[in-house]
Parts: structure tokens; sequence; C-alpha cells
């Protein structure tokens, strides 16, 4: 006789299974979207210090992490079979911490899905002349609309029309601008578009470059695609592809921005001020599509960029409102929740994160500047505390929470001007009549973080396992401290089986639902002791064909653990 208890279909990204071919082109995608490449030809345009190609870092930043996270982070993620980012912690850190580590990744989507917003808003106020406000509540409305109703395949399937649309639409733009009589030969206009990189702003360059690529890393919706993968090695390989695609799908952009820094705009129907203002500039990328090129083009253009956009909103919101739903609400206020309970609390989520982006959309100004500023809390708290989880098992709670406190007053107090947040703490090279701090605090304070989490873990994992300190001190249960029941948060990497109980044996296949609440004894059955059995007087699940007993309820799980308790005991 055996048991086989089986897992639910989870609502999270897990779960489909999406053709090889769409996975490379959803892979790509990750990154590649309306704001990576209205970002990318806004910041090429601005030339000059902090601007133009030596300053343009997306490209080759996010695609570095792209190839850095399936080296060292893919394969293990896949492997353990975890559903969502948060997974990692909150199972070896705790719920309420997993709930903190949320807020760091939230933020981040939201400052995403705002750049992307931003992005659609000067596109459509390019196209048919509305304001940008009304252009980002529409395209806000859109999104989510189709982002409720398709869920994952939403973003799958539009990433692969996405990818047609920048390689056609964009390219087809380039030689056509790059022939406009407005515009120079742009190897004679290099000195503007390449950019100039002073001596003060090396620490500066270093701080941003490190943060896109390891702040790139512990993002929900990379891990979506990795996790939603067949198997590790192609989760790998897909991220290695999608690095090379990064760099390809920024080519044109770069290209069309060189050419906006080159352009004559008094010889355009351009009806804005020349030079172009910085507020204007963020719509560099639709003003080259709309005034110099053909109209037809320009139809052609311009839809590549819009359906960019709204491709790259889908994946920020649902990865969010998914987090969310698994990681918050159903393993911190509600773990009994039905399946159908999960999916209403996750479109509520995804309502939630749309307005918050559009708001932030609303609000800040640069694209680019939206782009940095989504990767800045997650690369200084989130990426050690990733780190730490996957590669130190000695962590624990009590390093985390100091980590994670640590690294958010150092941020904060450092200081953020998109935002309007003065800096407290002034470190070399800072500038107050710009607020730009020239010395890589960002890093610095990452490798706080990060210290803190070791310094503190490190020292309490060995006092508490040697009983130099006594086990009723380990106040977060996450040492030795720990409770007789405990939430195992792993879900099946092959989104179906669960757990098998043979005869002798407890073979695990896959891994076990984070619903399930189990013994110690039943988490170490796979070292060969007896299986589950059930104890006189006690109901168990009734037998399927085969010998199987199908196991889908939270009552017949708890009743199985308490069967395996009595056994032991009466064995004693």
């Amino acid at each position: 006789m055996y048991v086989r208890v089986v897992k639910l279909p989870e609502s999270g990204e897990g779960s489909p299974q999406i053709s090889l071919r769409d996975k490379e082109d959803h892979k790509n995608t990750t990154w590649v979207g309306g704001a990576y490449i209205n970002g990318t030809a806004e910041i090429i345009f601005t030339g000059g210090s902090g601007g133009g190609l030596v300053w343009c870092q997306a490209p080759f930043g996010y695609a570095l992490s792209l190839v850095f996270g399936g080296i060292f982070f893919a394969s293990k993620m896949r492997t353990e079979g975890y559903v969502t980012m948060l997974d990692p912690f909150q199972r070896k850190y705790g719920e309420r911490m997993g709930g903190l580590l949320y807020i760091p990744a939230l933020l981040g989507e939201v400052f995403w899905s705002a750049a992307i917003l931003a992005a659609l808003g000067s596109t459509l106020a390019i196209i048919i002349e509305i304001g940008n406000t009304t252009a980002i509540i529409v395209s806000a409305v859109i999104a989510i609309v189709y982002t409720l109703f398709g869920g994952l395949y939403s973003v799958a399937y539009t990433d692969v029309v996405q990818l047609f649309c920048i390689l056609l639409g964009l390219w087809l733009a380039v030689p056509f601008a790059l022939h406009h009589p407005a515009v120079s030969d742009i190897s004679t206009t290099k000195t503007i578009w390449l950019g100039e990189l002073e001596e003060r702003d090396a620490g500066l360059w270093l701080d941003s470059a490190l943060l896109l690529i390891f702040g790139g890393i512990p993002w929900q919706v990379y891990f979506q695609r990795v996790l939603s993968s067949k198997s590790a090695i192609r989760a790998q390989v897909l991220s290695f592809i999608a690095a090379f695609g990064c760099i390809v799908m920024a080519t044109p952009a770069v290209l069309l921005g060189a050419i906006a820094a080159s352009a004559d705009w008094n010889q355009t129907d351009w009806k804005g001020e020349v030079p172009i203002v910085p507020e204007d500039r963020k719509l560099i990328l639709p003003m080259v599509m709309q005034f110099l090129c053909p109209s037809w083009v320009t139809f052609i253009g311009l839809g590549a960029v819009s359906a960019a956009v709204m491709s790259s909103a889908d994946s920020s919101v649902l990865s969010a409102s998914s987090m969310f739903a698994r990681n918050v609400y159903k393993l911190i206020f509600r773990q009994k929740a039905s399946e159908r309970e999960i999916i209403w609390v996750m479109r509520g989520a995804i309502f939630g994160v749309g307005i918050l982006a559009t708001v932030m959309g609303i609000t800040i100004e640069s694209i680019y500047g939206l782009w940095f500023l989504c990767a800045d809390l997650v690369y200084v708290i989130l990426f050690p505390q990733l780190v730490s989880v996957v590669y130190l098992k000695w962590t624990n709670t009590y390093g985390s929470l100091s980590g994670y406190i640590i690294g958010l007053m150092l941020r904060l107090l450092g200081g953020e001007s998109m935002i309007r947040l003065p800096a407290t703490i002034w470190y070399p090279g800072y500038n107050p009549e710009t607020e730009v701090q020239h010395f890589p605090f960002k890093t610095l304070t990452m490798l706080v973080s990060f210290a803190t989490i070791c310094l503190v873990s490190y020292p309490l994992h060995v006092a508490f396992t040697t009983n130099r300190l006594p086990k009723h001190w380990d106040v977060f249960q996450c040492i030795v401290n720990i409770p007789e029941e405990v939430i195992a948060l792993k879900e099946s990497s092959d989104g179906g089986e669960m757990m098998m109980i043979k005869k002798d044996s407890l073979t695990m296949n896959g891994q076990i639902n984070p619903a399930l609440k189990l013994t110690k004894e039943d988490l170490l059955a796979e070292d060969g002791r007896e299986p589950l059995a059930s104890s006189s007087g006690t109901t168990t699940p009734s037998p399927q064909p085969g010998g199987e007993m199908v196991v889908d309820d939270q009552v017949e799980r708890e009743t199985l653990c308490r069967n395996r308790l009595a056994s032991d005991k009466s064995g004693l």
C-alpha cells in the first residue's frame, strides 16, 4: 500500500508548461520592454556628462544579470521546486520575515511598472496627441484587464508578439530616420551621443553598473520564467539566450537615440522647444518615429513600441500580485485558504499594483531614472538576502532581520533626488547642489547588509547548536527551538505528484506542498522509516484503483501525521 499526496493546481507562475520556443521569447522579455527601449534611446540622446553611450548601462547590465542568474541561481531555485522567489525565504526564515522581504520586491515591481506605463504614455502622447496622464491611465486599464483574464499565458504569448514587433518596427525605422534630411551623419556627432565619463563620476558609474547587474537577479518577474521552465538545465540555457537577446534588442534603440542627438529638430514638424527640454526627453523614441520616418513606418514602429510596453506591463503586475497572494496572504494570514480564494486575492492585488504603478508613472518624469530606481532596493536589500538563503545554510532569521534593517536605514539615509528624499549621510564626493552621491554608497550599503547577515547569523548559530545558549532563548524558533509542526515551503518541481509513501520507504517525487503542516518525523521519513499507518479507530482516505489513496484535503493530511506519531510512540 502507498499514499500519494496530490498537489492542487497553483495560481502562481510555476504551473503552466509553455513550449520551448515560447519560453525563449518569454525569457528574452524578462527585461526587454517599453521602458527598456524608450529609456535606452533617452539616455543616448541626453549625451554629455551623465548621458550618452558610456552611461547606457542597462543593456549590458541586465544581460550580465541574466548570465549570473543562470549560472548561480536558476538551477538551484528550479531544482528546489519553488513557485515564487520568496519561497526559500519563508521556508528558512519564516512567514513574517518573508512578508518583510516582499516590501522591496513589491516596490521594485511598482517602479518598474511605472516606468513601463510612462513609456506607453509618451508613445500615445505623440501618436494621438493626448495628455500624458490620460495615456498612462488608459494603458494601465488595458494591461490590468488582460492580465486578469490571461495569467501567465497572457505574459508568455504577448511576449512573443512583443519580440516580433520590436524586431520589425524598430529596425524598419532605423534606415529611414538615418537618411532624413534633418539628420547629420552620426559619425560626425559621436562626441554628443557617446557621452562623457568624468573622473569624479567613476564611483557613481561603477555603483550604477553593479546595481543593474546584481539588482537584476532577485526579481519575481525573472524567477517566474525560471520556475516555469521544464527543467533546471533548460532554465539556465534560456537565461543565457535571453542575455544575448537583451543586447540585440537594445541595438536599434541605441541607433535611434544617436539619430535623435544628430537631428536638427527645427527642420522637423516638432512643435516643442528646441533644444529639447529634459521633461520631453522621455518622448525621444516616439518622436524619431513620428517626425523622422514616413507615415507607414511610423505606424509600424510606434505599434512596436506600444506592443513592447503592454507586454512588459502584464508580467510585472502579475509577478507582484502572485507573490502577495501566495507568500503574504496565504502563508501569513490564511494558510487554509482555498484555491478560489487565492485567485480572487491575486486579482485584487493586480488592481492594487496597477494603481500604485499608475501614480508613480504620472509623477516621475524620467523613464530611464525609473528603470534604475526599480532595481535600487532590490539590489541593496534583496540581493544579499538571496545569496544568504541560497548559499549560506547557517544563516537565520536573526541575521536576515538585522541585515534588512541596516540595509534599509543606510539606503534611506543616503537620499534619493528622484523621489525628493534628501541625503542625511554625505558620503565623499557628495554634491549638495545636484544632490548626487558620487561615492558608490549603494554597493557599500549592500555589502554592509550582507556582512550584518553573516556576523549576526553565524555566532548565534554556533551558540545555539553547541548549547552555549539555552534552547528557549531562540525566540524566533529558527535554529534549535523549532516547533513540532513546521510549514515546509516547497512546491512540486513537476507540477504534479507531491509525496509517494511506499511500503518500506518514503520516496519524494517533487516537493512538499506549502499548505501542509507536517511533523519533523514526516519530513525526515526519507531515511527508510516505516510508512504512515493509521491507528485503530481513525478514518483513513478511501483506497483508489490500483492500491493508491489520494489525500486532497488538510484534515486528512493532519490525520496521517497524527497516526504516524501514534505509531512511533507505540513502538517505544
